[in-house]
């Protein structure tokens, strides 16, 4: 296993450092595809800008679905308090990297991702880290909308959950019908969000501006 560090600070300091971890075999052999890839699309491989390509590529694509390794219930376990609160807890405008598996072409956008406490509670950022876990895997958005929702409703057994994903595809974007301006948005809903009231509680909180 390779490790690689590009952070610019040390540990010390208290900076946020990223390490990206990197199987070696794995990486020789999606390097030594996508030069055949390359090869077969035209280009040079022997060429001064693509010698180190199809390494960097392989390390690319694991860091891109690397959701694969993580268990995203035990993100939420691992943050889970007992509390007595049972109002709407909401976060919302999480970026979203993910790609298409159709075309292995990315979707960029946002998730916006609230429940209802039943007794526990989890930490803000693990919510952000679930649905980041779900996005770094071949995805499309009505899936990813439907595990994240799934997940949170599974592990925490709260009175409700509801996920909307805004998200703009490139394979919609640069390939295909090419309409650069679209916008998908999907949603999904469990318990007391399936009351219009609450619902609505929930669209008005996501589209207002507090700052």
């Amino acid at each position: 296993m390779e490790i690689y560090n590009n952070g610019l600070s040390t540990p010390s300091d208290g900076s946020y450092q990223k390490i990206e971890r990197f199987d070696d075999e794995k990486t020789t052999r999606l390097a030594e595809l996508y030069r055949e890839t390359l090869t077969l699309l035209g280009e040079d491989v022997e060429r001064e800008g693509l010698l180190k390509t199809p390494l960097r590529v392989a390390k690319s694509m694991q860091f891109l679905t690397q959701g694969y390794d993580t268990d995203p219930k035990e993100i939420l376990r691992a943050a889970m308090f007992k509390e007595e609160y049972q109002q709407m807890v909401l976060v919302k405008d999480i970026e979203i990297y993910s790609m298409c598996e159709h075309h292995m072409l990315p979707f960029i956008g946002k998730a916006h991702v609230a429940y209802i406490p039943n007794g526990y509670i989890t930490g803000l950022s693990k919510i952000a880290r679930v649905v980041d876990v779900y996005a770094r895997r071949l995805q499309v958005q009505e899936r990813l909308t439907v595990q994240i929702r799934d997940c949170i409703q599974e592990t925490l057994n709260p009175l409700g959950v509801a996920v909307i994903i805004e998200a703009q595809h490139l394979c919609m974007q640069m390939r295909g019908v090419q309409k650069q301006n679209s916008t998908t948005t999907t949603s999904a809903f469990t318990g007391a969000f399936n009351r219009k009231e609450t619902r609505e509680e929930f669209m008005l909180l996501v589209n207002s501006k507090l700052h």
